[in-house]
């Protein structure tokens, strides 16, 4: 865990707001927006003092300085948030420059991004773990109620609620209506002190009966409302190519040969990494896609989504607290798998959380049913950022 540092701020850019001319049309790379040049203001050095002992204080200013912040915490830091920050580069590529991004999308490469993260999902999952999470199945079959059922139910009165655009709120109803997160919920388990291996079990296993529900439920709480007839076989058929298959790639990959195992073992941190990129592929691709009728948006727009997105992962938990807390005094006291914290850690971190790459899948699989595609995935972008912030603190 890397402690904050009073040095450290955040850049705030300027917000770019313009109004599209053309819509769902890539822009051109002299379509950008100008903004004011600021000069600088020059720099003022004090003089280094001399503390006692010989060494030198840090920098002086009126009511003390700031120490300057050692290069190995900012490396720290940056691993430490490299999903994060690896999303909001993503994001600001495609608003700053979306030529890459178009070109990008010519090629298909979120369709091939997306395939190589459910490869490596299959290459990194352990079949023993999955076996020890068995005496736990009870808090296992809530968990997966409630990513596949409870909380896709959330999302037909989302869509009620007005906002302009539109497909900001559709966009946080599609998210509710996904799995949960392939690594994140996972990982930020094991830092809590849960049950990794009930997390993993509920991941698997909630993405697999996903490729079957997912459409069911967009079929009936989104595409109703907003009266669209979604293509449910469709959608099927590409869930079923663009994760199933990766995924049992990945696994037999993994089962086939010993040395591939310990290869993807030794290296968790670097296929961590390459997830991580890989997933900020697609929203850079869509955002870039985009970019002209996202700079259209006012900023309270964005605020109010970004809102929205961290009020639904609140009360997402909240409800997976109140119900495991229900259950575990139905139970004996102490026999009760709802009563040990490991296993509730872990059901309330993975029945929180939902997934961006299955989110953007079905997103480009409805080729603007429900909306323009950057504007459907850009607050799921947020909201996904936001899922893991929350956990982590």
């Amino acid at each position: 865990m890397v402690t904050y540092h009073p040095s450290l701020s955040l850049l705030r850019p300027s917000v770019l707001t313009a109004r599209a001319s053309v819509i769902g049309r890539c822009p051109t790379p002299n379509a950008f927006v100008s903004t004011p040049v600021v000069s600088a203001v020059p720099l003022r050095l004090r003089p280094l003092r001399a503390a006692a002992g010989g060494a030198a204080s840090p920098v002086g200013g009126d009511n003390g300085g700031k120490r300057a912040v050692p290069p190995s915490a900012l490396l720290d830091f940056a691993r430490s948030n490299f999903l994060p920050l690896a999303l909001i580069s993503g994001v600001i590529l495609g608003l700053l420059d979306p030529t890459l991004g178009c070109l990008a999308h010519e090629y298909s490469l979120s369709k091939f991004s997306t395939f190589g993260i459910f490869v490596m999902s299959g290459l990194t999952l352990r079949t023993k773990e999955l076996g020890t999470a068995l005496e736990a199945w009870p808090a296992g079959l809530y968990g997966l109620g409630s990513i596949l059922l409870l909380t896709p139910f959330v999302s037909q009165f989302i869509m009620q609620v007005q906002f302009f655009p539109r497909e900001f709120i559709t966009g946080l109803a599609i998210f509710c209506c996904m799995p949960t997160t392939l690594s994140s919920g996972v990982i930020l388990t094991q830092l809590v002190g849960g049950n990794s291996a009930l997390a993993l079990a509920m991941t698997v296993a909630s993405n697999l009966l996903g490729i079957i529900i997912v459409p069911l439920s967009l079929a009936r709480y989104i595409g109703t409302g907003a009266g669209v007839s979604l293509p449910t076989e469709k959608l099927f058929r590409s869930l079923v190519t663009r994760l199933l298959i990766p995924l049992i790639i990945g696994k037999v990959a993994r089962e086939a040969s010993k040395g591939i195992a310990d290869f993807v073992d030794r290296n968790q941190q670097g296929f961590s990494v390459g997830n991580a990129v890989l997933l900020s592929l697609v929203p850079w691709i869509q955002i870039s896609r985009s970019r002209s009728l996202i700079l259209s948006v006012q900023v309270e727009a964005f605020a109010a989504a970004i809102t929205v997105g961290v009020l639904i992962h609140l009360a997402l938990l909240a409800f997976n607290i109140a119900m495991l807390h229900i259950l575990s005094r139905l139970g004996k006291k102490g026999d009760s798998v709802f009563a040990k914290k490991e296993y509730t850690r872990a059901v309330i971190l993975v029945s929180s959380q939902k997934t961006l790459p299955v989110m953007i899948t079905v997103v480009e699989q409805l080729g603007g049913a429900l909306g323009e595609p950057g504007l459907l995935v850009i607050p799921c972008v947020f909201a996904h950022i936001n899922q893991v912030l929350i956990a982590k603190t």
